[in-house]
C-alpha cells in the first residue's frame, strides 16, 4: 500500500474510529488505530508483541482492532465489493472470463478455504475439521480480474465440506433463481448455445449453473482431460486469491486467537483490503510472479501465489453423489465446445 492509498483509507475508515479526548486522558489518534490494525493483520503478530510497536496496551488493541476492522468492512463494501444485481452485470462479468481465459459464459470461479482458529473454551469439537485442526471456512466467488464478488466466512469446521455452499445466502438464492442470471445463450462468433455457470473443484457438486472437473479415474479421452485444462486454467484465479490473501495477510499464517465474532471481523476486512488494494495499488499489490500463467509454447503452467505454508485448507473432495443428467448435459456441451469450435491453439500441449 502506498502512501496515498493509505491516506485515502484513512480519510475513509476515521469518521468511524476516531474518538474524543476526556479529561482522562487523550485519544488514541485514528491514524494510530488504522496502521496498528493493518500491522495486525500484514503479520499475524500477537497484541502482546504489537504493543512494543504500537505503545498500545494488548487491553486496548482487543478492542481497537475488530472495530476497525468493522469500520474498513463498513466504508468499502458498497463500492469495491458490489455483487452483480442486474443479468447485464453477470454478462459483463462472463465477457472478461472469455476475453482473458478462454471460458464462456462463466460468472465466476469459486472456492473455500478452512482457515485455522484457536476454538473458544468449551467449544469442544465444534470447529474440528477433517484435516484435524479447528477451523472456520472461507467461502469466496472471484471475477476474471481476481477481485472477490461475494465471501461468506463463519461456518465452523466441523460442517461437511459440501454443506459450506449450502449454508450460505448466496447458495439459497441461486437455489431459488433470485440472482438474476442471464438464460441460456449463443456464445459469440458460434452457433452454440450454452447456460451461464460458475466453476469450482471436487468439493462443490456438479449443477446445470456450477461445473466442476472430471474426477482422475474418469479422464478416459481426449475430450476430457481438455475440459478439465481448460476449467482449472479459469478456476485457478481462485486459487490465486486465496495465495495473495495468505502473503499479504500473515494472519493466515497463525491460529487465529479471538472471539468467534472478531476472527469474522477481521477476515472480512481482509478480503475488503484485497479488492480495494487491487483498485488503488495493484502494481505493487499483485505483481505478475504473483499470478499463475501458461507458457503455451512449452505446454507448462508456473504457478505464483498459493495458499500452501499457511494456516489455510482445502476443501475436503465431495463423495460421490447423485448428479442430475441435465448437469451432465450441460458439462458435455461444455466439453464439446472446447474440442471443436471453442479450442485454443495450445490446449493439446497441456494434457500431454
Amino acid at each position: 500500500m502506498d502512501e496515498d492509498t493509505y491516506l485515502q483509507l484513512l480519510s475513509l475508515v476515521a469518521p468511524l474510529i476516531k474518538r474524543k479526548d476526556n479529561v482522562m486522558r487523550e485519544a488514541i489518534p485514528a491514524h494510530e488505530r488504522l496502521t496498528a490494525t493493518l500491522r495486525f493483520l500484514a503479520t499475524g503478530r500477537t497484541y502482546e508483541d504489537l504493543k512494543f510497536s504500537t505503545i498500545i496496551s494488548p487491553q486496548a488493541l482487543s478492542y481497537i482492532i475488530p472495530e476497525t476492522c468493522e469500520a474498513i468492512w463498513e466504508v468499502l463494501h458498497k463500492d469495491f465489493m458490489k455483487f452483480p444485481r442486474l443479468e447485464q452485470d453477470w454478462r459483463n462479468i462472463s465477457q472478461r472470463f472469455q476475453e482473458l481465459w478462454n471460458f464462456p459464459h462463466c460468472l465466476g470461479a469459486i472456492d473455500g478455504k478452512h482457515v485455522s482458529i484457536i476454538p473458544p473454551s468449551g467449544s469442544g469439537s465444534y470447529y474440528y475439521n477433517y484435516k484435524g485442526f479447528n477451523s472456520m471456512v472461507l467461502l469466496a466467488l472471484v471475477d476474471a480480474n481476481y477481485r472477490i464478488l461475494m465471501c461468506d466466512f463463519g461456518t465452523n469446521g466441523r460442517v461437511s465440506d459440501g454443506g459450506v455452499l449450502q449454508n450460505t445466502k448466496f447458495f439459497e438464492k441461486l437455489q431459488n433463481n433470485l440472482l438474476n442470471i442471464p438464460g441460456e445463450e449463443t456464445i459469440r462468433n458460434t452457433d452454440r448455445s450454452l447456460p451461464y455457470v460458475f466453476i469450482g473443484d471436487d468439493a462443490f457438486p456438479l449443477r446445470v449453473d456450477l461445473m466442476k472437473p472430471f474426477r482422475q479415474a474418469a479422464l478416459t479421452s481426449r475430450e476430457k482431460k481438455i475440459y478439465n485444462y481448460r476449467l482449472s486454467r479459469a478456476r485457478r484465479i481462485v486459487e490465486n486469491v486465496f495465495g495473495i490473501l495468505a502473503a499479504r495477510f500473515r494472519i493466515f499464517h497463525t491460529c487465529i486467537n479471538l472471539e468467534p465474532r472478531n476472527i469474522e471481523s477481521v477476515v472480512m476486512a481482509c478480503c475488503m483490503l484485497h479488492n480495494f488494494l487491487i483498485v488503488k495499488s495493484s502494481t505493487t499489490y499483485i505483481p505478475p510472479e504473483c499470478l499463475d500463467y501458461d507458457d503455451t509454447e512449452e505446454g507448462v503452467t508456473h504457478f505464483g501465489s498459493n495458499s500452501q505454508g499457511s494456516n489455510m485448507a482445502s476443501l475436503q473432495r465431495r463423495p460421490f453423489g447423485n448428479t442430475t443428467n441435465a448437469a451432465k448435459e450441460v458439462r458435455e456441451a461444455f466439453m464439446s465446445y472446447f474440442t471443436n469450435e471453442g479450442r485454443v491453439s495450445w490446449q493439446d500441449r497441456f494434457i500431454q
